[in-house]
């Protein structure tokens, strides 16, 4: 059966990657929770999207840090505002979580400033809780952001992502863990050290890598790929398969503004439009799992 992963949480119904938004995706059917991990100056895992953080917490309105604003490159794009990366655990812990995209998603913007910024071991902590209390398993699906630029600074993730997992008795055959990276080198150098399944995440411009002969070189250091919806059809599914991976597309989410033409509600692009129909669609495809913000659907479409 496939999996359904509560994409940063129930983010269509939370502020992503918060403790609640966790839990609610757990709650709502989930069999896993997607924490994206990115660095602290003093080396710490925390969940956010993106390392700059302007836009997903209230970093903006603390004059103590308004001096670490600041304009650098990552990956090849130039950033402006506030990176976990030049503050410490302890001062992002000082902020709170809003919500990333307010004019899509009203109701969760009413949830601003009730939740903190957690961090790996937190998301651990509650993963554990919830699978006491749900009686199933809870598993932690994490990713590496921008790998590269945290390895140029002096802040690998993969190390200390490995030191967690093990901390926890999650970093061998069997933990209900998947570990994710858009950049290639970040899992060759995981495989090495975890037993848990490794994922090459494909963007919708993936060109050759998602070709029979590009998934089989994927094949060579990852167990699974997450490819954009856009790029998902019965041959790439069967392609991926007989080159022995597991299929988990992104990013499957209810508003109109994220759905095709024909399973749309009107021209609201915050209203709600056919998502079921469009989970059915890629269950059908056969693919192996989901990353939706809306669990509660792609577990009732499941």
């Amino acid at each position: 059966m496939p999996i359904v992963i509560a994409h940063r949480g129930a983010s269509g119904y939370r502020p992503e990657h918060t403790l609640a938004a966790y839990e609610l995706g757990a709650r709502q059917g989930a069999d896993y929770i997607e924490p994206d991990l990115v660095s602290t100056a003093d080396g710490h895992l925390v969940a956010r999207h993106e390392n700059e953080i302007a836009g997903t917490t209230d970093v903006a309105d603390h004059p103590e840090l308004a001096a670490r604003r600041t304009t650098t490159t990552i990956d090849g794009a130039e950033r402006t505002g506030w990176f976990t990366d030049d503050l410490t655990l302890a001062e992002v812990r000082t902020l709170r979580a809003r919500e990333r995209i307010p004019e899509l998603r009203p109701a969760n913007a009413e949830h601003d400033g009730r939740h903190g910024i957690p961090t790996l071991q937190e998301v651990i902590d509650l993963a554990a809780r919830l699978t006491r209390e749900l009686g199933r398993p809870i598993g932690i699906y994490p990713e590496t952001k921008h790998p590269s630029h945290h390895r140029d600074l002096g802040l690998p993730l993969e190390p200390r992502l490995v030191e967690v997992l093990r901390r926890n008795e999650l970093d061998g055959p069997g933990a209900p863990v998947f570990v994710q990276s858009f950049e290639p080198w970040s899992l060759q150098a995981l495989r090495e050290q975890l037993g848990v399944p490794l994922v090459q995440l494909l963007a919708a411009g993936a060109g050759e890598r998602a070709t029979p002969d590009g998934l089989r070189a994927i094949a060579a250091y990852a167990d699974a790929v997450g490819p954009a919806k856009r790029l998902v059809d019965r041959p790439f599914v069967e392609a991926a398969h007989a080159a022995g991976l597991l299929v988990h597309p992104y990013t499957f989410r209810r508003e109109n503004a994220f759905l095709p033409p024909e399973l749309r509600s009107g021209d609201d692009p915050t209203a709600p439009g056919d998502l079921e129909a469009e989970l059915r669609r890629f269950y059908g495809l056969g693919v192996d799992g989901v990353f939706c913000d809306h669990p509660d659907v792609a577990a009732m479409a499941r």
